[in-house]
């Protein structure tokens, strides 16, 4: 059983969730960036020294065409894993409200319990003083 609101958030994720937020947090890191940076590169450099067939010739249609199938795939699941955020920002959000609202009636309880603590201090006080 889950102990806190975002093992509790978390359980309730559908694969298709996980996946969204796994590849967009694939697509947003160092490695993917370097790792696409070096097969364009290459890509590139291989079109352009290539000695008998140039597969994708200058300027690179079919390099270009492959760019726009990723796009058009990372835009949504982007969107996907934004909206979760947002989700998970709410799911945040009324769990700290419930954990405010908790604390307030401990601390209201906490402040009467003083409040009567005091009082009877005051009586004793007061009875203390009468019998002097």
């Amino acid at each position: 059983m889950a102990t806190t609101w975002h093992q509790r958030h978390s359980e309730d994720l559908t694969t298709g969730q996980r996946v969204a937020d796994s590849t967009a947090k694939l697509l947003g890191s160092w490695p993917f960036i370097i790792g696409q940076t070096v097969l364009v590169a290459a890509w590139i450099l291989l079109n352009l020294i290539a000695w008998a067939k140039h597969w994708d010739p200058y300027p690179f249609i079919l390099l270009n065409l492959m760019f726009s199938v990723q796009a058009a795939y990372a835009g949504p699941v982007l969107m996907m894993s934004q909206n979760r955020q947002a989700e998970r920002d709410r799911y945040q959000a009324q769990s700290d409200f419930d954990t405010n609202v908790k604390a307030e009636c401990e601390i209201e309880l906490i402040q009467s319990t003083l409040e009567r603590v005091e009082a009877q201090l005051k009586r004793i006080e007061d009875r203390i003083g009468d019998a002097s």
